[in-house]
Formats: structure tokens, C-alpha cells, sequence
């Protein structure tokens, strides 16, 4: 009898199971959150391409004619100096040395042809840049060079860089050698104007 009036007392279990558990409505994101998320991620991406992969660049000068015109836009590829340093007849996007930036004066990037790496020898004579004793054969140029330079020996981790147009440039022959540290990276895509896209040819 005893356990008999124990077990009415229970409520049948049907009761115990009757009321479902309240479930836990997840919080609502905020649209204003993920998208300032959103942009601040797309901004850390590009920082981080523009600072160690790649960037663009505008010609702002005449210097590089023919190969490179005024208002060409080009992309910098700055992970191969990373592995191998600059050859001969690379196009490098460089900072100029301190010395030739005003105080208060805004520092831009310059682009220049690699003629001569460490350790070579290098003079213009006679309309012509001999390397090692060797004539080049510049095809690229826009008119042979009418400036007598060196002969010089180009200093360890340092280049020295002329520009195409070479009677119209303001280069090595002028300034001096670019330290290594200086280079930003390598020429290698133009991508505007559409006309003349396509690969840089060094």
C-alpha cells in the first residue's frame, strides 16, 4: 500500500514531459559589425599584397622611352628579389638615395634599367655603354647616350641604373649607385593603356 501511495504522488510522466525545453534563440549578427569586419580584413590584405607581393605604379616621366611611355600603369612584382638579386636589364622600381630628396620634400620612387651589378666595371664612351670591356647592344634605347661617364666600379650590394631615354634621364651617370636595400621590385606587367597591354620586355 505504502508503495502504491508513494507512486500516485508522482506526477504521471506525461506531465514531467508536456512543457518542452525554451530554446536559445542565437544573437542576430550585426549587419553594421560584419561589415566594417569585412572591410577591415579586405584592407589588411592589401596592405599586406601591396607591402610583400605587388603593387602598381604610375609613369609619371619620360625616362624609360620608348619601353615605358608616360601614363603607363605597371605592376611591380616584389617577391623574386627575395630569392635571386637583380640581372642585368631588369626594370626596377627603386627609392632614390636620401641626398637627392629636399627636407619637407616628398620622396617618389624612381624606375631605371639595371646596367651594371656588383663588382662590374662600367663606362659610356663614344655614344656607347661598354660593360667589362663589352659594347652592349641596347635595342631599347631611345637615342644613344651623348654624356661621357667612368669608367666606375659598381660597389658590393649596389647597382648602377640608367634610363632608355639616356639623354633625357636622371640616373646613375647623374647620382651615383642604388644601395640594395633600396630596390623595391621589378617591372613586369603594364595594364594600361589596354593598347599596349601586356608583358614588360626587359
Amino acid at each position: 500500500m505504502t508503495d502504491q501511495s508513494d507512486k500516485s504522488s508522482l506526477p504521471p510522466d506525461s506531465a514531467l514531459n508536456s512543457a518542452p525545453a525554451a530554446k536559445k534563440q542565437a544573437p542576430q549578427p550585426n549587419p553594421w559589425v560584419e561589415g566594417l569586419q569585412t572591410i577591415g580584413l579586405s584592407v589588411v590584405l592589401a596592405l599586406g599584397i601591396r607591402h610583400f607581393v605587388a603593387e602598381a605604379r604610375y609613369i609619371p616621366s619620360g625616362s624609360m622611352e620608348p619601353t615605358l611611355q608616360v601614363r603607363d600603369r605597371l605592376v611591380i612584382e616584389k617577391i623574386s628579389y627575395h630569392f635571386n638579386p637583380p640581372r642585368h636589364e631588369d626594370i626596377v622600381v627603386f627609392w632614390p638615395p636620401e641626398s637627392l630628396t629636399a627636407p619637407g620634400q616628398r620622396r617618389d620612387a624612381f624606375i631605371k634599367r639595371v646596367i651594371g651589378l656588383p663588382g662590374d666595371v662600367v663606362e659610356v664612351r663614344n655614344g656607347e655603354v661598354i660593360r667589362n670591356g663589352e659594347v652592349l647592344t641596347e635595342p631599347y634605347i631611345e637615342a644613344p647616350p651623348d654624356y661621357e661617364w667612368g669608367p666606375e666600379t659598381v660597389p658590393e650590394a649596389s647597382y648602377l641604373v640608367l634610363g632608355d631615354n639616356r639623354n633625357s634621364s636622371y640616373d646613375s651617370h647623374s647620382w651615383g649607385f642604388v644601395p640594395e636595400e633600396n630596390i623595391i621590385g621589378r617591372a613586369v606587367v603594364r595594364f594600361w593603356p589596354v593598347n599596349r597591354v601586356g608583358l614588360i620586355d626587359d
